[in-house]
């Protein structure tokens, strides 16, 4: 047991003391080639820069229906199965009627015979009332038919209406479709008893149909991004389950009122799909992206060269950037326009072609140290730091893949698109 652990102890300080000896080595000639090979600097070019807003969300028809059945019964018929396409009116399936038909069989007997009764009211009312014009029978006599006459046709109109309402329960024993659709789920089989919407649980569900050449998508929009957004507007839909489709389609509702869904408080969202694709399936993912700002073929820098700073004199936050010159780098404030996670627009302070540096250049950042320096006085508080540079407050932040300032750069580049 002993020379056990001996061994295991030997060996861990032997792969301890290797990983030092590997930490401790000089970054090989490969890794400090690729370290001098980053770019530095980017020139002003032209390009084409979109902004969007992008959200996921389910695709689910614009009309569902869960179809269940009015009355009780049993299922006689079933003639439609998961995934045919019906026409509007097609019969869906039907209950067993013959208690409905045997009771109706025996209202048309009742209606017969009220009818009957009331026939012979109507002539026993009629000779007396001509006596009782005549003075042959009494008033009593004459209102006593007439009552009788009365009631007769009470019950013949209550016959009546007792087959009204057996014809229709027949009716609803025949459920046919809304219109045009196809089935989604059918749970239920033929022969199987049911209960009608009006009883316990909303009735049993037979079929849920739905209309698939209409879709929309309920997306969750940040509320950062909902005021980018209008009714009406057109959007670019993917779908994750159909690699390369892209649709499109129209933002047809924004919900007035913002709701918490995966602990991010937004707007929920109703876009319409304008061209479906067959191969498009309800409860498939989809994301969409909302086109918010866009340029065409304007001069344009990276992200990561554009700094922001307060100027002390006005109090404003400034955009501005090094451009490379024959003797190092100048600062030269910038207009910017649109922007996207990747490029921002440069409306002015800069021309095609110029070169422009992708970090703040050593010069500045060790002037800016000497001025932190020489601003502390020996025994007093430490002065306020000098207005540094910043990101915007309201600027987003840069996706995964920008580029990012690099180790040892102090300044925070601004992102806000457009601003």
């Amino acid at each position: 047991m002993k020379i056990a652990l001996t061994i295991l102890l030997v060996g861990g300080l032997a792969a301890g003391g290797f990983y030092f000896y590997r930490g401790k080595q000089p970054a090989t000639p490969a890794a400090v080639a690729e370290a001098h090979e980053r770019p530095t600097t980017a020139a002003v070019e032209s390009r084409n820069i979109r902004f969007t807003v992008s959200a996921a969300g389910e695709i689910t028809p614009a009309e569902q229906v869960s179809v269940r059945p009015e009355i009780n019964g049993k299922i006689a018929t079933l003639t439609v199965d998961i995934g045919d396409s019906v026409k509007k009116g097609t019969v869906l399936f039907s209950l067993d009627d013959r208690d409905l038909q045997i009771e109706k069989e025996g209202q048309d007997k009742e209606i017969d015979r009220a009818r009957v009764q009331m026939d012979q009211a109507e002539r026993n009312y009629l000779r007396n009332k001509q006596l009782f014009e005549e003075k042959l029978v009494s008033q009593e006599v004459y209102e006593d038919v007439r009552t009788q006459y009365e009631l007769s046709k009470n019950t013949l109109s209550k016959a009546e209406k007792s087959l009204e309402l057996v014809l229709d329960r027949l009716k609803k024993t025949r459920i046919v479709a809304p219109f045009d659709c196809t089935v989604l789920t059918r749970p239920v089989s033929v022969g199987q008893a049911v209960s009608g919407s009006g009883g316990f649980n909303s009735g049993t569900e037979v079929l849920t149909i739905a209309d698939l050449n209409q879709l929309i998508i309920n997306a969750h929009i940040n509320q950062a991004d909902i005021t980018r957004l209008k009714v009406d507007q057109e959007v670019e839909v993917a779908v994750e389950a159909i690699p390369g489709l892209k649709v499109s389609g129209r933002v047809e509702r924004i919900a007035p009122q913002a709701i918490i869904k995966n602990n991010i408080k937004g707007f929920s969202a109703r876009i319409l799909l304008t061209n479906v694709d067959p191969r498009i399936r309800p409860s498939m993912t989809a994301n969409i992206k909302i086109p918010v700002a866009s340029a065409e073929n304007v001069l344009s820098i990276p992200l990561a060269s554009i700094f922001t700073e307060l100027n002390p004199a006005t109090q404003q936050m400034e955009r501005f950037v090094y451009v490379k010159t024959e003797s190092g780098f100048e600062h030269r404030t910038v207009q910017v326009g649109v922007a996207d996670y990747f490029y921002a627009e440069i409306q002015n302070g800069l021309a095609a072609g110029d070169a422009v540096s992708l970090e703040e250049p050593k010069e500045e950042a060790e002037k800016r140290a000497k001025g932190r320096t020489a601003s502390v006085t020996p025994g007093a508080a430490p002065a306020a730091p000098a207005p540094g540079i910043k990101n915007s407050p309201s600027a987003p932040v840069p996706t995964p893949g920008t580029n990012a300032p690099r180790a040892g750069t102090s300044a925070l580049r601004s992102t806000a698109a457009g601003s």
